[in-house]
């Protein structure tokens, strides 16, 4: 099992973290590991504070569906 299909590890679930700025087109910034939705939240607002971002949304990766996939 690869880094990108890691979907669960011992401490949570995996979470992909997407931000934009304001004008700016919604794009991936990392990913978070949490126990439930709210500690993602809590850990993407927290660990990706650096920059003043417009909005942040989280995913849980196993909510992420494939369109193409690499052989």
């Amino acid at each position: 099992m690869t880094t990108s299909t890691l979907t669960d590890t011992p401490e949570g679930s995996v979470y992909e973290v997407f931000a934009r700025f304001r004008e700016k087109r919604l794009k991936h910034i990392g990913s978070v590991v949490a126990k439930d939705d709210e500690l993602a939240k809590m850990y993407a607002a927290t660990l990706y504070n650096e920059w003043k971002w417009q909005e942040m949304a989280i995913v849980k990766r196993t909510d992420v569906v494939t369109v193409i996939a690499p052989v």
